[in-house]
């Protein structure tokens, strides 16, 4: 076979791939099991019948999963935005930082005593397991809608202790066993530290900066805007990466940053960023997926330790990590309970076994196969619970289905004042007219979509929940806080 024929196979089969990857989630809806565990299943069993697939350098797959990993973090911080995190931050904080240290630590404890795993090794694999991961949480949430501030906890987690677990893992990976226990304490604390502050300040420059291209330095294309700020994303992470800081963190922030604000084009910049982050996500789970042979989890006893410490780390441990740190948000029992079952693992934690990995000792092995079984049964179980333990905690979860039509007008400028609205559940513009609106909120009403069809606006038109709405405020915050149910602010 010549070289262009054999490279012709190889594009043939990974669009192949990635062709049932992208109907997967019919499978996955049928099977109730998230997506991102048919492909890292699919791909470990693909190994195993074609070994050659296991060939793929460590070092290839981290890159390929940092990249991955910028793409999805920027969508999600877009996702999130300024205005939803700005009501969950104390817990995203909390949890993401705090409580990602306490369930490494805890984690760590329980391998050393209840397996016997040296201690160093069993605190890189506790930090291994401590972040939750974007990539599933926004799989598994991506298409729902969840009432309340559960939804943007449970994302922003996801995002910001991905930084804070990466950072921890690295730190800790620079110990030597040689180091008193106080030095490398300091040590570890100190690295983090700086990684953190570095990393927040890169991201909050960087926020603004995209901004200030799109809006000042126009192109000569609208499909040059998306890739103008994919490029910008990529310049954040190697930036704080080359100052010693997190560059996912700093690529999370700005994310958030813009999510919120106003720019042109900004609808083609989200929606390509969001086609992005969906193929990110495949080709993660894929390619870690490859690293594992699933035959080799039963000749050892990785599938047991890995069983063990899911149960453990699901039931017993984030339970008593989590749930004191949400006391303080004084959220409803039922939204803390879901919080605290929605701490999936997924790519990033098998990213960081890649690390312990990479030194190619025997037990290193082991930990590495315990952190797939982890994930695994973290995806399945967790992933595939969530909808009945949102339902058993009262938490509304529903369906967002695509919307394939739009509407719409463009202009030169920037509108001035115009904002798009949607009705949520339970908001106090439900059950209005468009009068109360006018005279009552200063918020002046210029159209209306409900169920895909626009109405006339008339004085008594009554608002219903899940209405579109263009609509001029005074004020955004005060537009936001009527048109979004109190418990969603």
């Amino acid at each position: 076979m010549s070289g262009i024929e054999s490279f012709g196979l190889t594009l043939l089969i990974v669009s192949a791939v990635i062709s049932l990857a992208l109907v997967s989630n019919r499978i996955s809806s049928a099977l109730r099991v998230p997506a991102p565990a048919i492909f890292l299943v699919a791909a470990a069993a693909a190994s195993d019948l074609v070994p050659s697939l296991r060939q793929v350098s460590l070092g290839v797959v981290e890159n390929v999963v940092t990249v991955a990993l910028v793409v999805i973090l920027f969508d999600g911080g877009m996702t999130i935005g300024v205005r939803k995190l700005r009501a969950a931050l104390g817990a995203v904080v909390s949890i993401g930082v705090l409580g990602t240290f306490l369930t490494a630590g805890a984690l760590a404890v329980a391998a050393h005593l209840l397996f016997g795993l040296p201690w160093l090794l069993a605190l890189l694999l506790g930090a291994a397991l401590s972040p939750t991961d974007p990539a599933v949480v926004f799989s598994v949430l991506g298409n729902r809608e969840i009432t309340g501030r559960a939804g943007t906890t449970i994302q922003g987690e996801s995002g910001a202790n991905d930084p804070v677990g990466i950072a921890l893992l690295l730190s800790l990976a620079g110990v030597t066993t040689s180091a008193g226990f106080g030095d490398a304490f300091l040590g570890v604390l100190g690295k983090f530290a700086v990684e953190m502050a570095v990393g927040a300040a890169v991201g909050l420059v960087g926020g603004w900066l995209p901004l200030q291209l799109v809006r000042r330095v126009e192109m000569p294309s609208e499909g040059l805007y998306p890739l103008r700020t994919l490029a910008i994303s990529f310049v954040l992470y190697g930036a704080a990466t080359l100052a010693h800081g997190s560059g996912f963190l700093a690529v999370f922030i700005a994310g958030v940053l813009v999510g919120d604000a106003a720019a042109p084009f900004k609808r083609e910049i989200e929606r390509f960023h969001s086609s992005l982050a969906s193929l990110a996500e495949i080709v993660a789970f894929v390619i870690l997926g490859l690293t594992v042979s699933l035959s080799s989890l039963f000749t050892t006893n990785a599938w047991w330790i890995g069983l063990v410490l899911a149960i453990l780390l699901t039931f017993v441990v984030r339970p008593l990590v989590v749930g004191p740190l949400l006391l303080a948000t004084h959220m409803p029992w039922g939204e803390r309970v879901f919080v605290i079952w929605s701490g999936l693992k997924g790519a990033v934690p098998i990213l960081l076994g890649t690390y312990i990995l990479a030194s190619g000792r025997g037990a290193d092995v082991v930990a590495y196969e315990v952190i797939f079984v982890v994930v695994l049964f973290s995806v399945v179980v967790q992933g595939g619970l969530m909808p009945m333990v949102a339902a058993r905690c009262g938490i509304g979860m529903r369906e967002r289905p695509p919307r394939p039509w739009a509407l719409g007008i463009r202009t030169n400028e920037e509108p001035a004042g115009g904002r798009r609205f949607r009705i949520s559940p339970g908001a106090p513009a439900a059950g209005r007219t468009v009068d109360d609106l006018h005279l009552g909120e200063d918020i002046w009403v210029s159209l209306v979509v409900r169920r895909g069809r626009q109405l006339r606006i008339r004085g008594d038109l009554t608002l219903e929940q899940d209405d579109e709405v263009l609509a001029d405020p005074d004020s955004e915050r005060k537009a936001a806080a009527l048109f979004t149910a109190r418990s969603q602010q």
